[in-house]
């Protein structure tokens, strides 16, 4: 009985990582556990086991997604001094859908999105992953206004607010392929950089 859950325990990243893979190829409504299951080499009832529904597949997937991105991919080098209005740019970066993960990123929160707006039971998961992603960028602008490097007059949190609104419109843009992805961030960093009073473009 106790066997179980600890096998689960530790084939679950394996299960989130090609639950990720597969929402984003096949969408959530076409998924197939199944598939699932043989892509992370697991049975069907392991992932039962661990997501009930596709519902409850899709948040855990947007959770694991977010935890692989973020500062662990834009950390500042050893030994060098914090540059913010850098780190802010790359904070940017990670908010498009530059061809690979970051779009395969895109493409798990536009299921989300949808899916939301039928199922109010996901917009709690939607609210809490736009209000860890304002955080990280509202202590990310606290810390630039600190160090001197961002106007003093600057609101983190509305600036953070802004970004992603940014990020999100011009973002699915660029998706669709409407606007090139480098236009996108020209456009997104172009506000961003009027609202810091001084940050340098980075383009």
């Amino acid at each position: 009985m106790n066997a179980e859950p600890a096998v689960a325990e530790g084939a679950r990243e394996r299960i989130l990582a090609a639950a990720v893979e597969r929402i984003a190829t096949d969408g959530i409504d076409d998924v197939r556990i199944a598939r699932i299951a043989m892509d992370a080499g697991v049975s069907t009832s392991l992932v039962h086991y661990h997501f009930e529904t596709r519902e409850a597949l899709l948040e855990q997937a947007l959770e694991y997604s977010f935890e692989l991105a973020g500062d662990v991919r834009i950390g500042d080098e050893e030994g060098e001094a914090p540059n913010h209005t850098r780190r802010l740019a790359a904070m940017v970066d990670q908010c498009l859908p530059y061809p690979g993960e970051l779009e395969r990123d895109w493409i798990l929160w536009v299921e989300l999105w949808l899916r939301a707006v039928r199922h109010t039971e996901l917009r709690p998961t939607a609210a809490r992953l736009y209000r860890r992603m304002r955080r990280w960028f509202a202590e990310a602008i606290a810390a630039g206004v600190d160090a001197g490097e961002f106007d003093a007059s600057v609101d983190p949190e509305r600036t953070a607010d802004r970004v992603l609104a940014l990020c999100d419109g011009f973002g699915v843009r660029a998706l669709l392929g409407d606007l090139e992805i480098d236009r996108a961030r020209a456009e997104v960093w172009a506000v961003l950089s009027r609202d810091l009073d001084g940050a340098q473009s980075t383009r």
